[in-house]
Order: structure tokens, then C-alpha cells, then sequence
């Protein structure tokens, strides 16, 4: 499943070292976090629980970019 999200992420080199972590996540078949557009689209498998996937993600990226929000989560 394809999803796009709407995020606040405050530099380009924060948004690519987060997008390299969530495409190493379990569960995430492919992401782009683009820091212009404030955007990340993310693709995970269908059978994939996405509220679990996306509060892991969160926690994630928080470690590299504390100020990390995804709309919605």
C-alpha cells in the first residue's frame, strides 16, 4: 500500500538520513521524505498493521530529527 504524508522535518540532510532509517524498517517496502515539499511517501506490505508501523517510524526518526511530525500521528 502507497501512502503520502504531510510532515514537518527542519533541514535536507535530517530528511534523508530519516527517510535511509525508515527504509530500513521492518515493514516499509519504500520510502521518500521530501524536505521541499514537506512530503513523505511511504509503501508497506498490505497485511501490515499501519498504526503500529507508523508510531515505530515515529520513534525512529525522533532520534534523528527530534522535531519530526508526521500529520496525523
Amino acid at each position: 500500500m502507497k501512502s503520502t504524508y504531510g510532515i514537518e522535518v527542519d533541514c535536507a540532510v535530517c530528511a534523508q538520513k530519516c527517510e535511509d532509517a525508515i527504509k530500513k524498517m521492518d515493514g516499509v517496502l519504500d520510502c521518500r521524505v521530501n524536505f521541499l515539499t514537506q512530503k513523505m511517501t511511504l509503501e508497506t506490505g498490505d497485511g501490515d498493521n499501519l498504526n503500529a508501523l507508523m508510531k515505530k517510524i515515529l520513534k525512529t526518526v525522533r532520534k534523528i530529527e527530534p522535531d519530526f511530525e508526521i500529520e496525523g500521528f
